[in-house]
């Protein structure tokens, strides 16, 4: 499941990543509940009346072998910004495995219209600058609901920057090729999540919310959740431990 950070479409993909608390108690890694909930209905009456139909309107028109075309090049571009944040974090497998990816696929692929890569082996791993400081030992701070681009985080959303300047359509000249590209994406983004809005249970906010913070925190730290007890040879137990 992508993740991805934009609008409606970033709170769907959010809750959609990963599993999510749909309680209704208070969080404490969302000290800024109020502002976030406006930001949110905001996102998502846009989300409503402007992206999500012109999503269905591209679906509804275009051919899925068309979508998923599309979805490939703009894949196929995010792996420079993986390579780079790779290194940053010391993980030459992952830069190695990105870097081979975006030339079999700019090559072989057509622009990265294809995906031999993955059929080669080499599955995509998303890297991005917030992941980065995470890694580097930057506390993720309050989560944050971003006008347009949806949910993130203090860590998250200071490093968006940065991933700007990674990525290759930040550098086309013409300001309508790079808005027109720029829009397609996301019309291509929202579309894939049509289907997968209706898993979406209970307050809506706090799903997204809980959602993408255990989704950041799962790929920060590589899908590391912690040493299991019982997996160390050293771990002792007795029979009274289990006595009712």
């Amino acid at each position: 499941m992508k993740s991805i950070h934009w609008l409606g479409g970033a709170c769907v993909a959010a809750a959609l990543s990963g599993c999510a608390s749909t309680g209704q108690d208070a969080n404490p890694q969302d000290p800024w509940e109020g502002f976030n909930r406006g930001v949110y209905q905001f996102n998502d009456t846009l989300d409503r009346y402007a992206l999500k139909p012109v999503a269905q309107g591209y679906d509804a028109v275009t051919p899925e072998p068309v979508q998923d075309g599309v979805g490939n090049f703009f894949s196929n571009l995010g792996e420079i910004r993986t390579a780079f944040n790779s290194v940053l974090q010391w993980e030459w497998a992952n830069a190695g495995v990105s870097s081979g990816r975006f030339l079999i696929n700019s090559t072989l692929g057509v622009a990265g219209l294809l995906d031999p890569a993955s059929r080669m082996g080499l599955e995509e791993n998303h890297e991005d600058f917030g992941q980065t400081l995470g890694v580097w030992g930057i506390d993720s701070g309050p989560y944050l609901v971003l006008p347009i681009l949806g949910p993130s985080t203090v860590r998250d959303a200071s490093g968006l920057p940065v991933d700007a300047y990674t990525y290759p359509v930040t550098y086309v000249e013409d300001d309508a090729w790079r808005f027109g590209l720029t829009f397609l994406r996301f019309v291509d983004l929202r579309a894939d999540l049509l289907d997968q809005e209706n898993l979406i249970q209970g307050d809506r906010y706090s799903f997204i919310r809980d959602a993408y913070l255990q989704r950041r925190q799962f790929e920060v730290t590589n899908g590391e959740v912690g040493e299991d007890p019982f997996a160390n040879d050293d771990f002792e137990y007795s029979e009274d431990d289990f006595a009712e």
